[in-house]
């Protein structure tokens, strides 16, 4: 689950990390009695979306006086963002964010994120500060430190000043920068965040540091363990079809491509998209139904996956471990027959009742292609798009 800057800040104000003050407003005179109320002068007017890059595409605006502000907020409310982490149809912009501006001397990167082949924590931190870290990565690796810190032992001084010196801090600065990745340390673990990142985290003219922007991304599998994080969820941010398969505990996420697919099981769901593009294909989506999945899913899934327009075939992959291949099989001639399925459907079913569920694709009278291994499957499914 992500949180937008604003809310991200509030968390990083109670962890003691050091953010400028801000407020949030959602129409052109909220942003103007924002300004005001900062009363620093320069302000900066930020889209909040769920996607970086938004100065790049318009969404973040300097403003010298709360009628700047005002007006630089009406231009910004409304209008559909795009940036290289949006979807192609961007996102609409709902509120702003207004904030003190800051005498800048100097930007930095800083992230905490899980390592999971060296099963620790890493903290990653840069001089380039302000740009995209995969294109730093790209072209400057050297500027990139990384300390790994075991979950056993914890975050360590040492290892916090490791990465203060190879960001050529003053001395003056280093302590507060321990103090700093302590706060988001301690953030990271006690809230169950799965990223922290700062881009920038800004040494400003007068040697104070501070959290300019902030993202934060929770595991959707701990939120149980902190309502309070639960409360911060922005329905309207999230994928439509994304939020309807976990209301009806289906795991979704939509891709670009045109052949649709509903598998029980993520690994086997994650071999699916890869046999699909092995054969020249391209998946629209990853649809785990889960190993005990029932007819009434089975419909809701082919729903989800009918809503995307782009969809020119379907791809049923069932292995009948827990769940029944013959119950599936009900439940995809249900699917086809209430919803009126006008595109290629290829089942493929294995496991228990599997010879069962194929008598019923058989007797069925649809127009269900059967297909025995996963290559036959991706075969089948990439020339049905074809003679679509």
């Amino acid at each position: 689950m992500n949180v937008h800057e604003y809310q991200a800040k509030a968390l990083f104000r109670e962890y003691g990390v050091p953010v400028p003050d801000g407020e949030l407003a959602t129409t052109p005179a909220e942003a103007a009695a924002a300004a005001r109320s900062l009363g620093t002068g320069l302000v900066v007017v930020k889209a909040q979306v769920h996607a970086g890059g938004r100065g790049k595409g318009g969404g973040v605006k300097l403003a010298n006086s709360p009628a700047e502000a005002e007006k630089a907020a009406s231009e910004i409310l409304g209008m559909t963002l795009h940036t290289p982490q949006t979807p192609p149809e961007g996102k609409i912009v709902r509120k702003v964010y207004i904030e003190a501006g800051s005498a800048i001397a100097r930007e930095l990167y800083l992230a905490i994120l899980l390592d999971r082949a060296a099963e620790k924590f890493a903290i990653v931190a840069s001089t380039e500060g302000g740009m995209e870290i995969e294109v730093v990565a790209a072209e400057t690796p050297d500027k990139i430190l990384t300390v790994l810190v075991d979950p056993n032992e914890g975050l360590q001084d040492f290892q916090a000043r490791r990465l203060a010196f190879g960001l050529g801090l003053e001395a003056k600065q280093i302590g507060d920068f321990v103090s700093f990745v302590r706060g988001l340390y301690r953030l990271y673990l006690e809230k169950d965040c799965t990223q922290v990142e700062i881009n920038p985290l800004v040494v400003t003219e007068d040697g104070k540091l501070f959290a300019l922007d902030g993202k934060l991304n929770f595991d959707d599998n701990a939120l149980f363990r902190h309502p309070e994080i639960a409360a911060l969820r922005d329905a309207e941010e999230e994928d439509p079809r994304e939020r309807a398969a976990a209301e009806i505990g289906l795991s979704y996420v939509g891709l670009d491509g045109n052949i649709g697919c509903m598998v029980n099981g993520a690994g086997l769901a994650m071999a699916t998209l890869d046999m699909i593009s092995h054969c020249g294909g391209s998946p629209a989506n990853f649809l785990d139904a889960g190993g005990g999945v029932q007819e009434e899913q089975v419909k809701a899934a082919f729903k989800l996956i009918l809503q995307d327009e782009q969809v020119k075939a379907i791809l049923v992959n069932i292995f009948g471990g827990i769940v029944r291949c013959d119950l599936i099989a009900e439940g995809v001639v249900a699917a086809a027959n209430e919803l009126d399925v006008r595109v290629p459907v290829v089942v493929r079913l294995q496991g228990t009742n599997a010879s069962e569920g194929r008598k019923i694709l058989q007797e069925s009278g649809l127009a269900l292609i059967p297909a025995e291994t996963l290559a036959e499957a991706g075969d089948k499914v990439v020339a049905a798009v074809g003679s679509a």
